[in-house]
């Protein structure tokens, strides 16, 4: 691949539309998948070995790599392309497996035991991309995306999530209905990195389940790759808005920027908890940000107050004197302030509804900033979908559809690096550059 030293580290622009065999060979050989083949060939014992294990991988890898539609796509490709062929260890064009084959390989690749290998495999890849990408999981953002599939022929296994019918509804705050999207399959939730779009952890469910009861497992599996204390900000729509997801970024230490219902109905403000005793009444509105009401001719004035920030030791937002902060008239500035620097000064206990107070309040403009990342999840959904056909509609059989998912993320993962390890071109007619994370992933590569 040719990349422009001006570009990204992981330059998702610059993906090849038909990889070279340079890059086949280092997309390959950036997927860990040495206890997988293991684990593979104990299962196929001493059975007969026609198309062994390592060929079969390969042509699952080289279908979604190259960007086939179907497996019987590849199969073809490498009938007619023997450098291709020799990639994966395939001497001849009859070594080449057949299609059933290849289907009864895919079912294998389903079951309960290879797809926890596949998915310890690609938190292997996250953890050696985080060691040498320092900037990589530090703000996060997840969204869920419907995944089209047929329907099993038989029963689907018990160990597996099966395809089921999903409906999705657009509202505006005012609860009234936009949109309506209706499919049957699965859901995939992704954690990606905003900065640099690369997905940190993910999970397959039925159509049917909710985002906030998968958030949890699928944010334990994205830290457990990622170096400790790494992740800081998570960002996400309201299918995550409730008390026990709060609750639970709170416990792993994580701030959220989670877009908020509204539920409110009647007065826009109510009294906050625990300033009763003011000078002004201090009230919050509904997505918690915090006011002071003043009384002018008898009408009362809701002032934001300025946020002074988040206190971690006190698990408090501390606010102060709209007046004093934004140098205006206030003819409660006496009563209020008495001299003090910074005016009055009030605190919201985070404990209280964490839900409503997060540690970056929605007000801010770090909170709107953070937010906005959530475009990284859309990307890297449409990626997924357009690059590597992860949504085809095309696969039966639950077994088979989360294998392809499994191998869909590792391909992506190792594109990821290939991107990341790329020499860069330095000016028009320059020599390509290697900078110091492409120097620790190619010394940290596999042999």
């Amino acid at each position: 691949m040719n990349i422009p030293d001006t570009a990204p580290l992981f330059a998702w622009a610059y993906l090849e539309d038909s990889p070279s065999l340079q890059t086949v060979d280092e997309v390959l050989g950036a997927v860990p998948d040495e206890e997988l083949l293991a684990a593979l060939k104990a299962r196929r014992g001493h059975g007969r070995n026609d198309y062994p294990v390592e060929v079969c991988w390969g042509v699952v890898l080289l279908t979604v790599a190259l960007r086939h539609p179907t497996t019987e796509a590849c199969l073809a490709e490498l009938r007619r392309n023997p450098a291709l062929r020799t990639r994966i260890g395939i001497l001849g064009e009859d070594a080449v497996p057949k299609a059933h084959n290849m289907s009864r390989f895919h079912k294998t690749l389903g079951e309960p035991e290879f797809l926890g290998l596949m998915a310890a495999a690609f938190g292997l890849q996250v953890g050696e991309l985080a060691a040498a990408v320092p900037s990589l999981g530090v703000d996060v953002a997840g969204d869920s995306t419907a995944l089209k599939a047929r329907r099993d022929r038989g029963a689907a296994p018990p160990d597996l999530p099966g395809p089921c019918g999903g409906r999705k509804e657009y509202r505006e705050d005012d609860g009234t209905l936009v949109k309506v999207v209706e499919w049957y399959g699965y859901k995939l939730h992704l954690l990606v990195d905003v900065r640099h779009e690369v997905a940190l952890a993910y999970h397959v469910t039925g159509a049917n389940e909710d985002d906030a009861k998968t958030l949890p497992g699928v944010l334990d599996d994205a830290l457990a790759a990622l170096p400790p204390a790494r992740m800081r900000t998570l960002a996400y729509d309201k299918a995550a808005d409730g008390a026990p997801f709060h609750q639970a970024l709170a416990d792993r230490e994580v701030k959220p920027v989670v877009q908020m219902r509204r539920q409110w109905r009647g007065k826009p403000y109510r009294e906050l908890p625990g300033n009763t005793d003011r000078p002004v009444p201090i009230c919050c509105d509904e997505l918690g940000t915090v006011h002071c009401q003043a009384c002018e001719n008898g009408v009362p004035v809701y002032r934001e107050m300025y946020f002074r920030g988040f206190e971690p030791e006190r698990d408090t937002l501390k606010y102060s004197c709209p007046a004093i902060a934004h140098s205006f008239d206030c003819p409660h500035e006496r009563a209020c302030n008495a001299g003090k620097v910074y005016g009055l000064t009030v605190r919201a206990k985070c404990g209280t509804d964490r839900r409503r107070f997060p540690a970056i309040p929605r007000s801010t403009k770090k909170f709107e900033r953070l937010y906005k990342g959530r475009t990284a999840v859309e990307r890297t959904n449409a990626r997924c979908k357009a690059f590597w056909g992860i949504d085809d509609g095309n696969i039966g059989g639950a077994a088979r559809f989360h294998a392809n998912v499994g191998v869909v993320m590792l391909v992506h993962l190792a594109f990821a690096r290939v991107l990341a390890q790329t020499g860069r071109r330095d000016g028009v007619l320059g020599i390509t550059r290697l900078g110091p994370v492409q120097e620790a992933l190619r010394q940290a590569g596999r042999t």
